[in-house]
């Protein structure tokens, strides 16, 4: 059987790996894998935690208050708290210049999904439009994928934009203030839906509302944010735990990947790494090499690896992330309630807004506030502290915030390249991005339309507080090797076969030709396993 190598261990490496193991292939993954600390005190909840804890100020904030953001700096409204800092940790020389664009990347165990607030959303066949494959091709993927993680959900006004898929678990309860939202939303249903073609339901979340296998259902801690104590919420280090457990799979972390040696004849002989440990180089063989390191990352590699050979310096177009809106409400029919912090902290319903063409539907999920930081809304309020916290205590328990995605497209003035570097002879990697002309008129109107639908909801909008995210912040990167039904340089097949490298396969974000304005991870996992079980 063949040996396959994979760099990254993120959500689409582990679904791939896990795939061919399946298979009988021989697997290596190679990963630079920071880990993080283990969950602590398991069955304390967020409020136990602040009693229990020596230093519970180190542990929610950081030791040196590195986890406050504040939004009057031109930082968000949240960030990592210091038990998720090991997902931004990067090596020391990166080497990354950036316009327009705020990159991420992450060399974490399981990468950047280690993070994320499991949101589950397939995409549509309107969606899939741009793809050299149809929604039927990858259904049963989703199906496998759900399978596997767990996936909580139900049919609700929302599966017109994202179908149901099988192995749905019952929804996770609602707290009190979603509750609320959804009833509104039933007694403001047509006026919502024909005027502002808006529809509200449950959000689809990788989250176990009871026990599967190993993992616990979720019970309900708070505690989301700073990492699910019971296994409940899924992260991709779970699927790579079971790939470990073949004997044929060998995880290799410490390895920062820098690009591969092919020959004459275009075929990859080799990958070729720093050993981050023992400061060396790691060079391996393999007759087929896998690349799910993520966009920023896998174009690097590839560019990287023309240019060691060549000394060409390529552009890829294309780069594509999902403009995020950040919404802050308050439900003023909650305002004097008490809220619960002991509750699933992350987002329980969805917002979609309808259009002519389905690629361009406008995706949100709402969260309701409870246990999260607080410190930028105190900051953001015209008060003195004391009073700021008076009136703050009594509007919590109505407080949440919308994010909206918007949907991206490639286009060429959007890359990424590299520039040689004189005195080491390493390349950077620059990043140029700028917004499409009809984004602010987008922009516009889907805020205008989400306070009205806000508002027939009970809630109003504080005029100061919506914030337009810096592309680069929703960390949905992709485009740059795109899928193509021809052959055509820097591009791949429908399996993902790169069509320059022709035992190279790139399984991530790169290769998707369009972004809707959902979130990316199940799809990533599903296109994974498709093209595990249908190239290989």
């Amino acid at each position: 059987m063949e040996k396959l190598l994979i760099v990254g261990s993120g959500a689409s490496g582990v679904h791939f790996a896990y795939s061919v193991l399946q298979k009988g292939y021989e697997v290596v993954m190679l990963d630079v894998g920071h880990e993080g600390p283990k969950a602590i005190n398991a069955g304390d909840s967020i409020v136990d935690l602040k009693a229990n804890l020596s230093d519970p100020a180190e542990y929610f904030l950081g030791r040196t208050y590195e986890a406050l953001e504040y939004l009057s700096s031109g930082r968000e409204y949240y960030g990592l708290p210091p038990s998720k800092s090991h997902i931004l940790s990067n090596p020391a020389v990166l080497g990354l210049e950036a316009r327009g664009f705020e990159p991420l990347v992450s060399f974490a165990k399981g990468g950047f999904a280690e993070a994320w607030t499991a949101g589950v959303y397939p995409f549509n066949e309107g969606e899939f439009r741009e793809f050299p494959f149809r929604y039927n091709d990858i259904e049963p993927y989703y199906n496998e994928v759900a399978r596997r993680i767990g996936v909580t959900g139900t049919m609700d006004d929302l599966a017109r934009f994202f179908p149901l898929h099988d192995h749905l678990m019952e929804s996770l309860h609602l707290d009190e203030h979603s509750q609320q939202l959804l009833a509104l939303y039933a007694k403001h249903k047509r006026y919502l839906n024909t005027k502002l073609r808006c529809y509200l339901g449950r959000s689809r979340v990788a989250t176990l509302s009871h026990g599967k296998g190993e993992r616990n259902g979720c019970t309900y801690r708070g505690r989301c944010l700073w990492g699910c104590p019971v296994g409940a919420l899924y992260t991709p280090s779970m699927t790579l735990k079971e790939c470990e457990r073949y004997p044929n799979f060998r995880y290799l972390p410490h390895v920062h990947v820098s690009h591969f040696n092919y020959n004459s004849e275009g075929r990859i002989v080799s990958v070729v790494g720093q050993l981050r440990n023992e400061h060396g180089v790691y060079e391996a063989q393999a007759d087929k090499f896998i690349l799910a390191a993520g966009t920023l990352s896998s174009s690097r590699i590839f560019m990287d690896t023309i240019f060691k050979r060549t000394g060409d310096i390529i552009t890829l177009p294309g780069l594509m992330d999902n403009r995020q809106i950040l919404m802050p409400f308050v439900n003023r029919k909650m305002i004097g309630k008490r809220y619960s912090p002991e509750s699933y902290q992350y987002h329980q319903i969805a917002v979609g807004i309808e259009s002519e063409q389905p690629e361009r539907y406008i995706h949100g999920q709402i969260t309701t506030l409870k246990a999260a930081p607080v410190h930028s809304i105190l900051h953001q309020m015209p008060f003195d502290l004391r009073t700021a916290i008076f009136v703050f205590r009594n509007v919590r328990a109505g407080l949440g915030v919308v994010n909206v995605n918007l949907p991206e497209r490639r286009r060429e003035e959007n890359y990424l390249t590299l520039k040689k570097e004189d005195q080491t002879g390493q390349p950077t990697l620059i990043i140029k991005y700028a917004p499409a002309i009809e984004e602010r008129s987008l922009i516009k109107r889907t805020v205008r339309t989400m306070k009205r639908a806000l508002w027939s909801l009970g809630c109003i909008v504080p005029p100061t507080m919506t914030h337009v995210r810096p592309m680069g912040a929703s960390v949905h990167y992709a485009g740059t090797i795109p899928m193509s039904p021809k052959r055509a340089p820097h591009t791949t097949s429908r399996y993902c076969q790169s069509h320059d490298f022709e035992n190279l396969y790139i399984v991530d974000g790169t290769t998707f030709p369009f972004l809707p304005a959902k979130n990316i991870t199940f799809s990533l996992m599903a296109n994974a396993a498709r093209v595990a079980d249908t190239a290989f």
